[in-house]
């Protein structure tokens, strides 16, 4: 597998998004997505991500059960941004609301730690920005749990561009994570050139457009009951019918060059820069193998001409208005 560079954080070329496996997805199976974890280093795929909130809770235990005796081959990155006090593992209903503070950030990589089986963590995102906290309150505690040990490097989530800046200044942030993809393509504007500015790294998540752009799915109808897409802008009413024809086009381009969907897609974000790291999330092993071959997927200039060209725009916003309210701030 081939190797790129967050900052001066190495990992593979593409991560593992685990989220799925425990949560937001419809149907899990636990010993599936431990396998699947396991079959990415074996592919060189070390760069896991989680969070708090998958489960919530639950998802850390997973990738901390999956990666027993063989932590320091992976990468791992996870999350905090609310409280979890009092949550209860696996019911979302149980969450506390968002806390920035430095006593939050100092108590909750403890949690994860403990989840995940291990003494440090090599990426500490701030999940979502709480506007209530400044962000150098929340990154100059993110920068004592690097001194402490616990932390190797600090990330931001759905961060606007001037967020990231002020955080810069604390402390060196190693990347952003924000949802990028062929439908998804905001950070080009302000978000990305802002990253670059600052050798900040770029970690694409949703970069299949949630199963869509993969053809996954065609219709919410088609997942599970407790599946969160089901109820997505993109993949309800008028927006439906015009993002299907979206998908068309990639499924149309990927088979004239002989690769899939996925494939595509994923070598689509590959070929925007060295310093973009993709983490598309699956729960299955058959689906990580053939994310992981993208890796090796050349792009001409002309077939990227083309998909800019050719593409439809996305119709719809990726969240609902309340997940909307909480990106880009």
């Amino acid at each position: 597998m081939k190797q790129r560079k967050l900052r001066d954080l190495e990992v593979s070329a593409i991560g593992l998004g685990c989220m799925g496996m425990s949560a937001f997805y419809g149907s899990t199976d636990e010993d599936e997505g431990i396998k699947t974890i396991q079959r990415g280093l074996e592919l060189g795929v070390n760069f896991l991500d989680t969070a708090q909130l998958y489960g919530p809770l639950t998802n850390e235990m997973l990738v901390g059960r999956a990666i027993k005796g063989h932590r320091d081959e992976y990468v791992i990155a996870t999350k905090f941004a609310r409280r979890f006090d009092s949550a209860t593992p696996g019911d979302l209903s149980t969450t506390g609301p968002l806390d920035g503070s430095a006593e939050h950030v100092l108590t909750s990589i403890d949690g994860s730690l403990e989840r995940l089986g291990t003494d440090y963590v090599d990426l500490y995102y701030q999940h979502r920005v709480d506007p209530n906290v400044p962000i150098e309150e929340t990154v100059g505690a993110m920068a004592e749990l690097v001194t402490a040990g616990k932390v190797r490097h600090i990330g931001l989530s759905e961060a606007a561009p001037e967020t990231i800046r002020r955080a810069n200044e604390v402390h060196p942030i190693t990347a952003v994570q924000t949802e990028y993809s062929l439908w998804t393509r905001e950070p080009e504007a302000e978000i990305l050139p802002t990253c670059r500015e600052l050798g900040i790294g770029f970690v694409p998540y949703s970069p299949l457009g949630r199963g869509f752009l993969a053809g996954r799915f065609s219709s919410p109808e088609e997942l599970d009951e407790n599946d969160f897409r089901r109820h997505g802008p993109r993949f309800t009413g008028e927006n439906l019918d015009a993002n299907l024809a979206l998908a068309a086009k990639v499924k149309e381009i990927a088979g004239e060059k002989g690769v899939t969907p996925a494939q595509l897609a994923i070598a689509w974000v590959l070929a925007q820069g060295e310093d973009l790291v993709p983490i598309p999330g699956t729960k299955r092993r058959s689906y990580l193998e053939q994310n992981a071959d993208a890796v090796e997927i050349e792009l001409t200039s002309e077939e990227l001409a083309r998909i800019d060209a050719e593409l439809p725009k996305a119709s719809g916003e990726r969240y609902d208005e309340y997940g909307m309210a909480s990106v880009n701030l």
